[in-house]
């Protein structure tokens, strides 16, 4: 068994009431991405394209690991953060909160493994541990791909 060819995370928060500034503040970090519910976001600069955010977002996105690291990049987002408990109890009862992560594969048989710190850390935060796992043919043949926290088709 040999370990997953590379990891993606993102801390995603998200709730109609999310002001993205404000949770900088209380979290001590800048986000990677960050919107307020009703703002015009840009789908598509080469076309123009616009949506309205129907819910306020903050993501805060580390490096992609190759070979994948999903335990370090745990690490690396938490590190940034306030770890007050009540901070984090406060957030889970106002808002949606998860760890988004892509897992891409070298092989038919790859390993991931996160640490009892770290599930203890999501867990007592009341953060939701979302994975995609991307099978390695998928990828090879161009099917899809994990970018800033969702998959992109390849056209």
């Amino acid at each position: 068994m040999s370990l997953l060819k590379r990891t993606a995370a993102c801390l995603r928060i998200w709730g109609d009431e999310l002001i993205p500034d404000e949770l900088s503040h209380v979290l001590g970090a800048r986000p990677s991405f960050s919107h307020l519910k009703g703002d015009t976001i840009v789908v598509n600069a080469r076309t123009g394209a616009n949506r309205i955010a129907k819910t306020g977002t903050w993501h805060l996105v580390v490096e992609q690991r190759t070979p994948g690291d999903l335990d370090d990049q745990i690490d690396e987002l938490f590190a940034q953060l306030n770890h007050d408990p009540a901070l984090w109890t406060s957030l889970q009862s106002r808002f949606e909160l998860d760890l988004y992560c892509g897992l891409f594969m070298e092989t038919r048989n790859d390993l991931l493994v996160i640490s009892p710190r770290n599930m203890h850390l999501l867990g007592e935060r009341g953060i939701e541990l979302r994975l995609e796992i991307y099978d390695p043919t998928r990828e090879a043949a161009g099917i899809g791909r994990f970018r800033r926290g969702r998959l992109k088709r390849h056209r």
